[in-house]
């Protein structure tokens, strides 16, 4: 007798083996351990950490966090509710729109390194870990258990929230879109909610008083924003701002008006309206690079340019124009149309070069203004602008009887000078947003774009490349001057020596070409980001000092393996830069999820 054995018919597909997490764990034990965990970490913020109040933030106290302890306790909540998410309880689904758990580790690894950070600084700075009070070991350990759930869970690589997105829309296609299906005054409401929270974030991360506290406030910031995303919650709040464009732009400004108000230290508002600058002109740089795809390096000269002229112009008893003190109108509208003046005279011979070659004529016209604004002194060359000394002692501006100069009471809040120069910052913002919409969605805006993508494809469809070209650099030479003028009259001189192509502060061509790449060239908001991030590092930081540099670099390694196309992605770049992963919809795949008819299969 023999013994007859079962072939698998031909057309049997082998069931895949249920994906599994990196910790052998059931999946139902791995979701209470994240549960628990979060909960526990952020109770563990209600115990003493350590015995002394050397440590900044008085860590000592039963019953009432402080400072790290908040973010830790932020971290653990955040942790927990995207855990109860993940059990699908009832008014919470919306958390996790993609269906995925990759959000669950990011809120994990965020309460982690916040915690853990806090620890390890502790015993750093006090002397050892017999520095810890119990409350610090057990936050320690309570924010290791869901870290231990959370990668236990099954991970699918390659996911993000716009590949579930996509891959739900394939599956039921007659599902309307979050940004359709709510009512008008629902999405305003949640994009007024968005507004306020930002404004919150973004408040708390300047007013950090240490450097830890914000290296603690990164931490969850960051990791935070990351699970954000890969929910699916940003996409569908990109959404929302499409459909709402104009009310999305309106609350922003709104926001950055309200901002001075949240202060009762003038020195923030003073770091405020340094960002704004700082962003002013990184936006000016975003036609130029974003746009145009034309690699500047020495932009900070216009930035310079404007601020020269403005003070030259300022009546200042050491400028080298004695009598002459116009008002700001036509102070700004003089150093936009002296950059603009250098702009077209460094571009017209330089932009037929292109690529490195441009690049490094950029970089020495940006050296050659330095060197000139510091020679012309009167002996090393004529007398205009002081040499190394500059022009100090610009005085306040007063428009329409209000001097920016003096505090002033506002609705019963009391604005001081930075604050008044961070409204009028605000205000010359709203015109430069306006210019680089307007010019981005214009004929002129598109030639930028087909320029950037190829050149020469460009030129034989009949657009005039060089005078493109031109006017980007003229128009981002003008919005830098503008800014210029601003910066020259907030910080009562002008020297030459912030104007360089690398330093360890911004301003300077380096900085402000990061600014654009990390927030995101071609978008708006993107160089904004961009510039507070940059901006906020070196002065927060400054317990790292001469590794400030070091962190920086190693912070722009990160985000070009993780987010080449920047922070704010523009939808261009994003698909350029993930050609064949995530954003691709499956080839064989039809809207009701049959397999693709072709033409010889028909």
């Amino acid at each position: 007798m023999t013994e007859t054995t079962k072939t698998p018919a031909p057309d049997a597909v082998p069931t895949p083996p249920a994906p599994r997490g990196l910790i052998p764990l059931p999946e139902a034990a791995a979701r209470a351990l994240l549960l628990a965990g979060g909960i526990a970490t952020a109770a563990s913020a209600f115990l003493a950490w350590t015995w002394t109040d050397e440590f900044p933030g008085d860590l000592t106290i039963n019953g009432y966090p402080g400072g790290l302890q908040w973010l830790t306790f932020t971290a653990g909540v955040l942790t927990a509710l995207f855990a109860l998410a993940s059990y699908g309880i009832r008014g919470l689904g919306w958390l996790l729109p993609a269906r995925n758990n990759a959000p669950l580790v990011l809120t994990a690894l965020g309460g982690f390194a916040v915690t853990w950070f806090t620890v390890i600084a502790i015993s750093a700075e006090l002397g050892g870990v017999v520095n810890l009070e119990p409350g610090g070991w057990i936050a320690a350990i309570a924010s290791l258990l869901p870290l231990l759930g959370a990668f236990a869970l099954p991970q699918e690589r390659g996911t993000d929230g716009t590949k579930e997105a996509l891959k739900a829309y394939i599956a039921k296609p007659d599902r309307i879109p979050a940004a359709q299906a709510s009512s008008g005054w629902v999405q305003r409401a949640v994009i007024t909610v968005a507004t306020i929270i930002g404004l919150g974030v973004f408040t708390y991360g300047i007013d950090t008083e240490y450097g830890e506290l914000f290296v603690g406030y990164l931490f969850v910031v960051t990791f935070a924003m990351w699970a954000l995303h890969t929910a699916g919650l940003l996409d569908r709040f990109s959404a929302l701002v499409a459909a709402n464009r104009s009310f999305t732009l309106a609350m922003g400004f709104a926001a950055a008006i309200a901002f001075p108000f949240t202060q009762t230290d003038d020195h923030y508002a003073n770091i405020g309206v340094n960002i704004l600058i700082f962003g002013t002109v990184a936006l000016g740089l975003n036609i130029v690079v974003g746009l145009a795809g034309l690699l500047d390096l020495g932009y900070v000269a216009f930035l310079g340019v404007g601020a020269y002229t403005a003070a030259l112009v300022s009546g200042s008893e050491f400028s080298t124009i004695s009598g002459v003190q116009f008002p700001f109108w036509a102070s700004a509208l003089t150093g936009a149309a002296a950059s603009l003046v250098f702009g077209v005279l460094i571009g017209a011979p330089t932009l037929r070069l292109r690529g490195d070659y441009l690049a490094i004529v950029t970089l020495g016209f940006g050296e050659i203004f330095r060197i000139a604004v510091n020679n012309m002194d009167g002996d090393s060359g004529p007398d205009l602008t002081n040499g190394p000394n500059g022009i100090p002692s610009i005085p306040d501006l007063n428009m329409f009887g209000f001097n920016f100069g003096q505090a002033h009471d506002i609705g019963g809040f009391t604005l001081g000078r930075f604050a008044n120069y961070y409204l009028l910052m605000v205000l010359i913002m709203a015109i430069v947003v306006l210019v680089y919409t307007r010019a981005a969605d214009s004929r002129i805006g598109r030639s930028w774009i087909a320029i950037r993508e190829d050149e020469t494809a460009a030129t034989a469809m009949g657009i005039n490349g060089f005078r493109v070209k031109l006017v980007a650099f003229a128009l981002g030479a003008a919005l830098a001057g503008l800014a210029g003028t601003v910066s020259a009259h907030v910080t009562y001189s002008v020297v030459p020596t912030p104007y360089q192509f690398a330093g360890s502060t911004p301003p300077n061509s380096a900085f402000l070409l990061a600014a654009v790449v990390l927030g995101g060239m071609g978008t708006v908001a993107g160089p904004l980001l961009g510039a507070a991030l940059l901006y906020l590092l070196p002065e927060k930081l400054v317990f790292l000092q001469d590794k400030s540099l070091l962190a920086f670099g190693i912070a722009l390694i990160l985000l070009m393996r993780f987010r080449p196309e920047g922070i704010i992605a523009n939808r261009r770049r994003q698909l350029e830069f993930h050609e064949t992963g995530q954003l691709d919809v499956p080839k064989q795949t039809t809207l009701t999820d049959e397999p693709a008819v072709t033409k010889a299969g028909a």
